[in-house]
């Protein structure tokens, strides 16, 4: 394994719009497994035999996993995909098999190869299956400085395969599942190990092998995302609402579709779009009626809900000013960027010092800036620097943010210099 990194001159070369179009015309599609499609995995008894399959396998697993974002509440997984050396490809759905113990612990100690794994973890962890070593390859991807990192465009980019694209965004809690989406899903895995390998490859011949692994123990040691704080902020559109009471009234409209999404399963937006609680609360109806003469309230789905959204409207109305939300939620971090030379010109001039040697690094490395360093970790640095500001000191702050040991060690000496320029 390498471990000193040489910078890449030139990691994406002149002309390479070209040679991905002429990839494109060359690449040979994958159309159906190599081994056929295999049945789906429904049954105890076909579960156990492909986990006995899996552990007999040999090498990295490559894991993905379908789910029904947009049609129903959460993100659960309602297909999971395995490919393992001498298992060959298995479709588990986990609709009737809540329980895959058996499936986790046959590849428990193997490398779990995922392409963009953040996506994937949260629903396999709800099922049971968690991986003690990982292999991303987007965020691999992304570390060798290829210019595209979705699944499509690596797969073609390195091993001259194109892969079909339309179903990802389907309702997989749809049974029983087409074939053709049976397909989609097997040829999902078919390649990654190939994928994994070559990435590997490419790793290490750039001296980021350790950089890697670094990068992939931290996504496993951060376990499932905490909850959002106030997940009714992200609302589309709420920016057009102007006062206190208003959000109050948006809140509690968001609370009640959220209540009935999730007693139906079914995704929020289809209960009730975004745009037409923010209409109904600029509206600020006086009543029921008045409330039905607003599009999609007066669709016979709303209308039957009519008392349920109105309800919400009102308890909104009614709030205490001192239990109405503020317009911005509280915060720890530092101010909005555009603030900062009125605020404080020392801390705008760090922020911009640091900004330069990142982009200076993330163009030798072939690394993008946002994996050099958490763009939230800059700011907090430039904004509260530590006192003295030396060397040391700066690389114990970006440790405690959470940076693994190959940033603290491409990005600590260039900050320090920034935060002496404030």
């Amino acid at each position: 394994m390498s471990t000193d990194p040489q910078p890449l001159e030139d990691a994406v070369p002149a002309g390479a719009a070209a040679e991905d179009s002429a990839a494109e015309d060359t690449a040979t599609p994958l159309l159906a497994p190599r081994d056929g499609l295999p049945p789906v995995v429904e049954t105890s008894t076909a579960l156990v035999a492909y986990a006995d399959a899996l552990a007999a396998g040999t090498g990295p697993v490559a894991v993905d996993a379908e789910r029904a974002s947009g049609y129903r509440y959460g993100q659960r997984a309602y297909l999971v995909q395995l490919r393992r050396a001498g298992a060959g490809t298995g479709l588990i759905d986990p609709v009737p098999l809540p329980d895959l113990s058996v499936l986790q612990a046959a590849i428990a100690d193997a490398e779990w190869v995922l392409h963009a794994a953040n996506q994937d973890l949260p629903s396999l962890a709800e099922i049971g299956l968690v991986p003690a070593r990982l292999f991303d390859t987007e965020l691999a991807a992304r570390l060798a400085g290829l210019p595209r990192v979705g699944l499509g465009a690596v797969v073609e980019s390195l091993l001259g395969f194109r892969l079909e694209k339309g179903h990802s965004a389907a309702d997989w809690s749809t049974r029983p599942l087409p074939e053709d989406w049976l397909v989609y899903a097997a040829l999902d895995v078919e390649v990654l190990v190939d994928l994994r390998d070559a990435l590997a490859a490419l790793l290490e011949e750039q001296g980021k092998t350790e950089w890697a692994r670094q990068e992939f123990d931290a996504i496993l040691a951060a376990g499932p995302p905490a909850p959002k704080a106030d997940p009714w902020r992200r609302t589309s559109g709420m920016h057009g609402l102007r006062s206190r009471r208003q959000l109050g009234m948006l809140r509690s409209l968001w609370q009640a579709r959220d209540d009935l999404a999730r007693r139906r399963d079914v995704a929020p937006g289809r209960v009730l779009p975004d745009a037409a609680m923010v209409s109904a609360v600029q509206a600020d109806p006086a009543n029921e009626g008045a409330l039905l003469e607003l599009p999609v309230f007066r669709g016979r789905a709303n209308r039957k809900l009519v008392s349920t959204w109105f309800g919400a409207l009102t308890r909104g109305r009614e709030l205490p000013e001192t239990e109405l939300p503020l317009h911005s939620k509280p915060g720890d971090g530092p101010p909005p960027v555009n603030r900062w030379a009125d605020r404080d010109p020392a801390a705008a001039a760090r922020l911009k010092a640091a900004r330069a040697g990142l982009a200076q690094v993330s163009e030798q490395w072939s690394v993008p800036v946002e994996n050099l360093l958490s763009p939230d970790l800059v700011r907090r640095l430039m904004w509260t620097p530590p006192t003295p500001a030396d060397t040391d000191a700066v690389a114990t702050a970006l440790r405690a943010g959470g940076a693994r040991e190959w940033q603290v060690g491409l990005t600590g000496e260039l900050l320090t210099d920034a935060i002496a320029q404030g």
